[in-house]
């Protein structure tokens, strides 16, 4: 044998570790301590085949509930050498796999060789979570997010990097990462989310949970809480398909399947596809007040109407939700508003035909008239939908409400607060060429009277801050998270809060509303900025609405809120104030838009001198 043969058959039998067990595999941090090395005569159970290779779980589990006791096997090759039910022992390569650098790493075994089936036809009993498990965490996702998962700055540490000991008592990811591989059984599991375009969905079992709101979904909460304890049902390993048209609070039953860790989150990869076993409702009843039509009590609306065009097949049911469920508020702050054209990117940026079509549509429904104020952007230049030019823009009923002095600015003219306090332009923009609003939308403010009252003035701002594209996943490798554009919005929030605090230093009792799709949580550093400059209220504080009735949008796992209305001290005397859960609670076919509208009852009189 030549020397260099010698020195490779040496270091590979150095390389090699025999007889090991699945949970010294594993190893009680995110990454296996024998990551990289060759291992001999590894024993398990077959729970489970899927068409990349195997799983199995130890048959001599430690005392250790922090190291799982399941590992995936993967390899075509093994597959057809095992059935479930099967004690096998086998060689391979312990490996950490990811198919993208912000995901965490899955732990599994490869190149399987010298496959040996030393018994068959074993049972093979999922573990049930919650009793021959922990229940898993409810607040906290990881000891590295240092007690804030939307904490700023983001991304000053890795799981791949850091490593560290898992608590499995504490942080949800942990407590995941200690069950990758296992089959185990979730009872009474309910949706919490609604499918993405592939059947995975996210629902919660019959151990604690936090933010259960009243339709079974789960809110964010302060904390911040972002729900640790829900899980995503991912692929089934029969080859089936989890059905695409359930919705939040649907009641699936009891689900058996693997823990598993792919596409940035931990999952669990049922034996079959899930199935409802009791529908939940869809129907949300119209908001509980109406406007008096005197500026003692005006009705506002907030409403991202996602994408509406001239030509929208959900025109007809935007004005359907505007008349019988939001009941034909005095105003309303729109946003996602499309240029005349849609999606044709042809340098189009007028929205006028939007605007009067959807308001066309409310009077042909209702009898109810309304008129609009809108600034059009320039071409490209306010992101969201390829050749749409997005905008925020207003509906408003004139014989309710006017434009004060009606003077619009142009798409660079920034307004200012005048003495009085009044608006140089109005509507206008505020601070359009500021590099903040780049690739994002401009917050068009105005100054209103209303039509039955004592003359005097209130103030609006429509807001639609930049996209959160991009970002990392709440179970990422990142921590905290990747919030991304958090900075880019805070700088939007800054800008936009001295422009209201100018408006109050002129006046501290003026009447002012901001409304609109802010892009972030209450619990996150740009709504911080913004209450903390303005001096503004979030009128979910003001009504004292549950906390776990407060969102407006559903995303992954949780139930949330990324639009707010925020008002002036001296408009929340007997404030009302509702959302209208009229999307979040549909299937995906059957939402008219992605995001809940919000209606308000305000008293926008005692504001200062006529």
């Amino acid at each position: 044998m030549s020397v260099s043969k010698v020195v490779a058959t040496l270091a590979a039998a150095v390389s090699a570790v025999s007889a090991v067990s699945i949970a010294e595999i594993n190893g009680k941090t995110f990454l296996s301590p024998l990551q990289g090395q060759s291992v001999t005569d590894v024993e398990g159970l077959v729970t489970a085949i899927n068409q990349n290779g195997i799983f199995l779980r130890s048959t001599d589990p430690d005392d250790d509930p922090a190291t799982s006791e399941g590992l995936f096997v993967y390899g075509s090759t093994v597959r057809p050498l095992v059935a479930v039910g099967d004690i096998i022992t086998l060689d391979g390569k312990v490996s950490e796999y990811r198919s993208n650098n912000l995901y965490p790493y899955l732990t599994q075994l490869q190149s399987p060789t010298n496959v040996k089936v030393q018994s068959s036809d074993n049972e093979v009993k999922p573990w049930v979570i919650g009793v021959d498990t922990p229940s898993p965490p409810t607040e906290k996702y990881s000891s590295l997010d240092e007690g804030d998962v939307f904490g700023v700055p983001n991304d000053v540490a890795r799981l791949s990097t850091a490593n560290p000991e898992l608590d499995i008592e504490t942080y949800g990811l942990d407590f995941w990462e200690s069950l990758v591989g296992q089959l185990l059984t979730i009872k009474d599991a309910y949706q919490i989310g609604r499918p993405n375009q592939y059947g995975d969905v996210w629902v919660r079992g019959d151990w604690n949970v936090t933010g259960l709101n009243d339709h079974g979904g789960l809110t964010v909460l302060d904390g911040p809480d972002a729900n640790p304890e829900a899980i995503i049902i991912g692929s089934p390993t029969d080859g089936s398909s989890n059905p695409d048209d359930t919705k939040m609070g649907d009641f699936l039953g009891d689900i058996t399947g693997l823990v598993y860790q792919a596409f940035g989150f931990y999952r669990i990869l049922p034996l079959t596809a899930v199935a409802t076993v009791n529908e939940s409702s869809s129907e949300y009843d119209a908001v509980s007040f109406e406007s008096d039509k005197t500026c003692r009590g005006l009705t506002f609306a907030n409403y991202n109407a996602r994408n509406l065009a001239p030509d929208s097949k959900l025109m007809p049911a935007t004005a359907a939700q505007i008349v019988d469920k939001m009941l034909t508020p005095d105003v309303i702050f729109l946003q996602e508003v499309l240029d005349n054209s849609g999606e044709t990117d042809d340098g189009v940026v007028s929205g006028n035909l939007t605007l009067s079509t959807l308001s066309a549509e409310i009077e042909k429904q209702s009898g109810v008239v309304y008129d609009f104020l809108e600034i059009s952007p320039k071409d490209k230049q306010d992101g969201g939908v390829p050749g749409g030019n997005i905008r925020v823009a207003y509906l408003y009923r004139p014989e309710s409400v006017e434009p004060m002095d009606l003077n619009p600015g142009g798409v660079d003219d920034a307004n200012e607060v005048l003495a009085g306090p009044t608006l140089k332009y109005n509507p206008g923009l505020i601070d359009p060429t500021n590099a903040a609003w780049s690739d994002s939308r401009k917050p068009l403010a105005a100054q209103w009277k209303a039509v039955k009252g004592n003359g005097r003035p209130f103030f609006t701002v429509n807001v639609h801050f930049g996209s959160k594209g991009g970002s990392s996943t709440l179970h990422g490798d990142p921590r905290p998270p990747i919030n991304n554009g958090v900075e880019k919005r805070n700088e939007q929030a800054t800008i936009t809060a001295e422009f209201i605090a100018d408006i109050l230093a002129e006046n501290p009792a003026a009447a002012v509303i901001i409304a609109g799709d802010f892009n972030e949580f209450v619990q996150v550093k740009p709504i911080q900025t913004f209450q903390e400059i303005s001096g503004m209220l979030d009128l979910e504080d003001v009504v004292d609405m549950e906390p776990v009735e407060r969102y407006t949008y559903l995303f992954d796992a949780n139930s949330q809120a990324l639009d707010h209305m925020f008002i002036s001290p001296s408009v929340g005397r007997k404030a009302q104030y509702e959302h209208l859960h009229l999307n979040t609670w549909q299937n995906y076919d059957d939402q008219v838009s992605d995001h809940d509208p919000s209606v308000a009852k305000l008293n926008v009189c005692g504001c200062g001198p006529a």
